[in-house]
């Protein structure tokens, strides 16, 4: 019987979402725009308040910098310290 419930929120969840994937999937792309722009932001000259608890991130997020600064229309990477190109 859960289950049976599980597949049907399961269910009622995609078909509300159906018409709408290409606005989530824009939304998320910005939200990861502006917080990979966050993270970098000390790197770019801009002061960034919580730098010094968003170096743990780093290792992490070197892996999505390239696709990033690709779709943002630069060639190569605009920071010195990461080399990704």
């Amino acid at each position: 019987m859960a289950r049976k419930i599980k597949n049907l929120i399961d269910w009622y969840e995609q078909v509300l979402s159906l018409n709408h994937q290409s606005e989530i999937s824009r939304e998320i792309r910005d939200e990861e725009d502006l917080f990979l722009l966050l993270l970098y932001s000390e790197l770019l000259g801009i002061p960034n308040p919580i730098y010094y608890y968003s170096l743990e991130l780093y290792p992490y997020m070197v892996e999505q910098f390239h696709t990033w600064h690709l779709r943002m229309g630069m060639d190569k990477s605009p920071l010195d310290g990461i080399r990704c190109c």
